[in-house]
């Protein structure tokens, strides 16, 4: 029987991270189930779900702390379930720019949450405009919507909702990771 791990990972970012973390997952016989990974200012981040037999699990358990001291990382490690299968939801993909503006991401995230449309994945980033230099902010989320809500209308209501904010919007079925 599979067991599954989660690990977050925090620290100083430079080259050989991912290197150190990702073999620590095979050394200690671990499958590597899901994963992200981000720079965000001068920072690594990291969030890994680790499938693998109950002693391989409990091997990445006693050498991770070993190896996040040396490399500067701040960890946590948490057990979890196997996913469950999804299959009374339709994934979508939700990709908007605009002016960035305090709050706007939030109001994003609400709207789906409001319909009790759940948010499985979020990116954002800000740029500089071109010619202008006004601050852009860009995202892109994967949302869960239930087979029960017709699409066509949410679809409609989520385009109207981003010209209120005067905000350019795509809402297609998602591709995959």
């Amino acid at each position: 029987m599979s067991h599954y791990l989660v690990i977050s990972a925090l620290g100083a970012d430079r080259p050989g991270i991912v290197t150190e973390l990702t073999g620590l997952a095979t050394d200690s016989g671990c499958n590597i189930a899901d994963s992200r990974m981000a720079v965000l200012g001068n920072e690594f981040a990291l969030i890994m779900m680790l499938q693998g037999e109950w002693n391989a699990i409990a091997k990445l358990e006693h050498t991770l702390p070993g190896l996040a001291q040396r490399l500067g990382l701040t960890t946590m490690l948490k057990r979890t379930n196997a996913p469950e299968p999804q299959i009374t939801l339709v994934p979508y993909d939700i990709n908007v720019v605009g002016l960035d503006t305090p709050g706007i991401v939030a109001e994003i995230a609400n709207f789906f949450s409001s319909q009790a449309i759940n948010v499985v994945n979020l990116a954002t980033d800000t740029y500089a405009a071109p010619y202008t230099s006004a601050p852009m902010v860009r995202l892109f989320m994967t949302v869960n919507i239930p087979k029960e809500i017709h699409i066509a209308d949410l679809r409609e209501q989520f385009l109207l909702f981003c010209d209120d904010l005067n905000l350019d919007a795509i809402m297609e079925p998602a591709k995959g990771p």
